[in-house]
């Protein structure tokens, strides 16, 4: 018995940016973009936030469920760029929302942030402690990044994807999942909080990151944390139908499919639209899935992430 996503549901920024533009702000282009990236655009906030960002993808991922919000009683926010620090992001949605029977936390582990939402939520269900959870990875990335650094201005995107998740028979819950982190690594991907108005030249508030390391990290972890994952499931590479990865950069995803000698098609992408949207990207990618039909019932999928912290995991699911 597997804890089963019950319902999807994803919100995107109406203001689109494509590489064009960026080049309007940096020395870049389209192609340099494109090239090392696979990015060609990003959605970005204008009168969005990430409370109605995430309260419109979590009321579609309800909508599909056939559920409604008084019988979520568990509400996982993961995000790192919320606007508001206090009350927490997933209060706020949970007043949106009328979730009224729903304990409500945010979370902070960046663009593994799902993942992490996901296996607590069954961890509670495991336990006894939920019967219905409401997951949301949102993000607006763009408050956080410094416009004049090419390095990393060309990769974020805003948005947010939720899912609800429930078990609905008795018994044994299996979770064949992995978590692990390095804190001695962190300093490859940071953003510290601004203590006052930021000065000119100053980092301070802003993403900063080594992409060299944050790419040879993610290519030899990720497909060494995809065959824990296998072998807890108990299944071979060849039996997984998708693998759906935080969508980081088209380079990564296409040396981890290299790696487990998987075709590239195994390994939907959404960046080239949407960016790099942290802890929002794997629900929003789960999400766009559904809806074009192609995660169809009974397909194995292994879901992976990586990202600040340094922080790095994922699970096996059934559909």
């Amino acid at each position: 018995m597997f804890v089963k996503i019950k319902g999807t549901g994803s919100c995107l920024p109406e203001k689109v940016l494509d590489n064009a533009a960026i080049s309007q702000l940096v020395d870049t282009n389209d192609e340099w973009i494109q090239s090392r990236t696979g990015i060609k655009s990003r959605h970005i906030v204008g009168k969005e936030t990430a409370v109605s960002m995430a309260a419109v993808a979590a009321e579609k991922a309800l909508e599909d469920a056939g559920i409604t919000a008084e019988e979520i009683d568990l509400l996982i926010v993961s995000s790192v760029s919320s606007e508001q620090l206090l009350p927490c992001t997933a209060c706020s949605v949970q007043k949106e929302l009328g979730a009224v029977n729903a304990a409500a936390f945010d979370l902070n582990a960046a663009c593994s942030g799902f993942i992490v939402a996901y296996q607590m939520a069954a961890g509670q269900i495991k336990a006894g402690l939920s019967k219905k959870a409401l997951l949301i990875g949102v993000e607006c990335l763009s408050n956080i990044v410094n416009w004049k650094d090419r390095g990393t201005c060309i990769l974020f995107g805003d948005g947010a994807g939720a899912a609800v998740i429930s078990v609905e028979e008795e018994g044994n819950i299996e979770i064949p999942s992995v978590l692990h982190s390095d804190g001695s690594r962190g300093e490859v991907l940071t953003c510290k909080n601004p203590t006052g108005e930021r000065k000119d030249g100053s980092l301070e508030g802003y993403v900063a990151m080594d992409g060299r390391e944050i790419y040879k990290f993610a290519v030899r972890q990720v497909p060494a944390v995809i065959d824990e994952i296998l072998e807890k499931a108990e299944k071979s590479v060849e039996e997984i139908d998708l693998f759906v990865l935080h969508q980081a950069n088209r380079r990564i995803v296409e040396a981890i499919a290299k790696r487990l000698k998987q075709p590239i098609e195994k390994f939907p992408m959404d960046m080239m639209q949407n960016g790099n949207m942290s802890s929002a990207s794997i629900p929003v990618l789960l999400d766009e899935l559904k809806q074009e039909g192609k995660l169809q019932p009974g397909m194995k999928i292994i879901v992976a992430g990586f990202g600040a912290g340094l922080t790095w995991g994922g699970m096996y699911l059934e559909w």
